[in-house]
């Protein structure tokens, strides 16, 4: 799950970016609204954690963009602002779900749960191929009726290879899903993870075609 962070507040965002992370997440964090539109146009995001309180373009003002644009990524805000007039507006401009300055880290990450799930609903949240199924919310695998617990790139790779069942997929692409804005890529890491995956799912499960990327059969 690949999510965006719209924060200013820099003690604040290397928070979120680092919570976010450990969770599991790929967070890439912009400090002002003004690239969102470009960033979520050429990115697909499954979630964005947005600050009303951004400097040059208003969190709102972003927010409405986004949603003139047809995005319907789910949008969390996070504002200081906790009047019900602050509230209704934002709900009204097209956010998901409100979160006032202060809160708890659980609760942020519950509620971030909660919107992937809700996105989700009216289509089957699981996904399956090679005898492999996934749960792209909670991030189970299970294998041979087993429950497996994978790494978080481990997984991230297997989302992508399942979600492009029958299509191959390039290394960039994979690299682009396993690693956050302004994080050094390893020279071979896809590979590294590949051969892992290969060693739980065994070893053609995933196919390879030089210069094209990588395969999971339907």
């Amino acid at each position: 799950m690949r999510i965006l962070l719209v924060e200013d507040d820099v003690q604040l965002g290397e928070s979120l970016e680092a919570a976010l992370r450990l969770e599991h997440y790929a967070v890439d964090w912009l400090r002002s609204g003004e690239p969102v539109r470009a960033t979520i146009g050429a990115t697909p995001y499954d979630l964005m954690i947005l600050d009303l309180g951004l400097p040059e373009v208003p969190g709102i003002q972003v927010l409405r963009q986004t949603r003139a644009d047809k995005h319907d990524i789910p949008v969390l805000l996070l504002t200081a602002r906790n009047t019900l007039d602050d509230k209704v507006d934002g709900l009204d401009s097209g956010a998901d779900d409100y979160l006032t300055k202060p809160f708890e880290i659980d609760e942020l990450f519950a509620r971030v749960r909660t919107l992937l799930r809700r996105r989700g609903e009216g289509r089957s949240q699981q996904l399956e191929a090679r005898g492999i199924t996934i749960d792209p919310v909670d991030r189970l695998v299970i294998f041979e009726g087993e429950m497996l617990d994978l790494t978080a790139r481990e997984y991230a790779i297997l989302e992508i290879l399942i979600r492009n069942a029958g299509r191959f997929v390039s290394r960039a692409r994979l690299e682009e899903g396993i690693y956050s804005w302004g994080e050094e890529v390893g020279s071979n890491t896809v590979e590294v993870y590949i051969s892992r995956l290969r060693k739980r799912f065994g070893s053609n499960c995933i196919e390879t075609m030089r210069g094209v990327g990588y395969r999971i059969s339907q």
